[in-house]
């Protein structure tokens, strides 16, 4: 190996280097001066234009190290090196990305302290509601329309009893319209509203439509600018949605019987022009979000997605300010931890691919992206409730990264137990064995350090070695801090080498390692961060935001133990 005549390398600089002779991969850099090298500066990217307005608001980052405990690197040459560019940005990071979802059936939340404390501390940043089927059986003003139907049909086509959710419920089950208001305002997050489009195919008027459009309308005149992000409808292309397939003898505009994207498309239209006159009306600025199939539906087993897109785009053309997709990542089957885990890469960059293909296909520019429900739906095993699925949200919140989504909001913030196949991020308070009332799940946990650990840009990271079991992603904040998360999906430990490019370290690294337990084989519910575990049958370490850092000196380069299924959340210091 020859030295590099330009770095100053005492002897713990060429102890290092020796070793590399001995390794596949190479060490961890060791800079000990680094005024003699050249630093390439960070140049930003012309924001995506699947991101778009999702960036306006945009605000560096600046990291405070939190306390520490030191620890001695591993033993051992590094398995596995990340090599990072901090000069290459890849994006600027959208606060939008790290959103979730309340519903309709999750108690007032105002009331509930515990619960309130813990999405403030999360940093959700954004919040949708009413979220999922409900949004379109949902009266935001509390009334139920004299025109709207009395029965509807179920998934199997079944004709079944009409269901309506109100926007006045004060009652202490469910959650008000108002009181979600508040809530935004306590947990410092803004809204992502999903209007009742199915009343525009359910609705026995004249014109269903307008009167649809009109009662979203007057709820955008009484946000009074609260909100600047709205999505007409949900999942409305699903057999599980109230507006899938309608009675037309009760229909008076001569709608089909099954809904098609070029109907919506022509409803959208209507929609979006009551709306955003509603906004002018009460000097709002609103952005509206239309519905998209959101990967390639050529085998779809759903005959109306196959055209949903292009005949959207026939009908509405370029009307949509934003488009919508939904995505659970997996099927229902009782899928593996590998199975579930493999999902993040290869799903992100499929939607993105199929939504410049179809956007291309329909003539129209790609918009800004916001996969407004995300998740997995693996059951069987406690999937849901597990480590697991904290890995797995990790892994989201960087692929949509890397992918250049605007916006996306987990599904969802509680939901029912169902035998811990529950997607919820907090126990409602149905969970067994001694669970307290909206204590965290594994996933909280992962979210929460994600967005602490990882900077205001994500910068260019790749893997070396590992067989692909190693994934990265990287990070800059603005105050000089280089951010990295590191993810052993694999069940076999690594010793990960980290080497950061065009960048001035500090004279030490911080990071926390996330491991799982020891119960319920592979889906562990408990998450342990640096050792420390929580005290009952699931979830993670009470005192979470306290929890001291491991730490090393920068002087002998960056080396952590990765050990199986973990995820490590390492920042390292930049020279001040």
């Amino acid at each position: 190996m020859k030295l590099n005549p330009l770095i100053k390398c005492g002897p713990l600089c060429l102890v290092v280097l020796m070793a590399c002779k001995k390794s596949s991969n190479p060490p961890a850099k060791v800079i000990s001066d680094t005024t003699a090298t050249a630093i390439t500066p960070q140049k930003d990217p012309t924001t995506a234009t699947s991101i778009g307005f999702f960036l306006n608001d945009w605000a560096p980052k600046t990291f405070s190290a939190p306390n520490d405990s030191i620890v001695t690197q591993p033993v051992g040459s590094a398995s596995v090196t990340v090599n990072v560019d901090y000069s290459t940005v890849v994006t600027k990071v959208s606060k939008y990305l790290f959103g979730n979802n309340t519903n309709p059936y999750m108690t007032q939340i105002v009331n509930q302290p515990t619960l309130l404390n813990n999405i403030t501390a999360l940093s959700p940043h954004i919040l949708r509601f009413p979220g999922g089927s409900i949004s379109d059986v949902y009266f935001w003003n509390g009334v139920v329309p004299a025109d709207a139907a009395t029965n509807f049909y179920d998934t199997n086509g079944n004709s079944i009893a009409a269901g309506y959710w109100l926007g006045n419920n004060t009652a202490s089950w469910t959650l008000s319209l108002d009181n979600y208001y508040a809530a935004l305002q306590q947990t410092n997050s803004t809204g992502i509203i999903t209007i009742n489009y199915a009343y525009a195919r359910y609705g026995t008027s004249a014109h269903p439509d307008q009167a649809a459009a009109h009662l979203a309308a007057n709820w955008v005149r009484y946000d009074k600018g609260r909100t600047k992000y709205w999505e007409i409808g949900n999942e409305d292309d699903g057999p599980w949605e109230a507006s899938y397939k309608i009675n037309v003898t009760q229909n008076q505009d001569g709608q089909p019987q099954i809904i098609t994207g070029a109907l919506y498309g022509q409803h959208f239209k209507v929609f979006a022009d009551s709306m955003r006159k509603a906004a002018t009306d009460v000097g709002a600025q609103i952005e509206i979000g239309a519905q998209m199939v959101g990967t390639n539906p050529a085998n779809a087993w759903n005959s109306v997605d196959k055209t949903w897109n292009s005949g959207f785009f026939t009908s509405a053309g370029n009307y949509a300010d934003f488009y919508i997709v939904h995505d659970y990542f997996t099927g229902t089957d009782n899928e593996t931890a590998a199975t579930i885990l493999n999902t993040p890469t290869t799903e992100s960059a499929a939607i993105m691919s199929w939504m410049n293909t179809t956007t291309s296909s329909g003539g129209v520019p790609l918009k800004p992206i916001a996969l407004t429900e995300w998740n997995i739906m693996a059951a069987g095993s406690k999937q849901m409730t597990s480590y697991i699925a904290g890995m797995h949200a990790t892994m989201v919140l960087g692929e949509l990264l890397k992918n250049n989504f605007g916006e996306a909001s987990r599904w969802d913030l509680a939901n029912g137990w169902s035998n811990g196949d529950d997607q919820g991020m907090f126990n409602q308070g149905d969970e067994p064995d001694g669970v307290a009332q909206w204590n965290p799940r594994p996933a909280f946990y992962y979210m929460y350090y994600f967005q602490k650990y990882f900077g205001d840009r994500m910068v260019s990271s790749t893997v070396q070695g590992g067989n692909g079991d190693v994934l990265s992603y990287a990070s800059s904040f603005t105050s000089g801090e280089a951010g990295i998360v590191i993810v052993n999906k694999g069940t076999s430990s690594q010793i990960v080498g980290v080497n950061i490019t065009n960048f001035a370290p500090g004279t030490k690294y911080h990071y926390y390692t996330f491991t799982g337990g020891t119960d319920n084989g592979e889906f562990s519910g408990k998450v342990y961060i640096n050792g420390n575990g929580p005290g009952g049958a699931n979830g993670g370490p009470a005192g979470y935001s306290t929890l001291a850092a491991s730490a090393s000196a920068m002087q002998s380069g960056i080396k952590v133990s990765a050990p199986p299924r973990s995820v490590i959340f390492l920042v390292a210091d930049g020279k001040k």
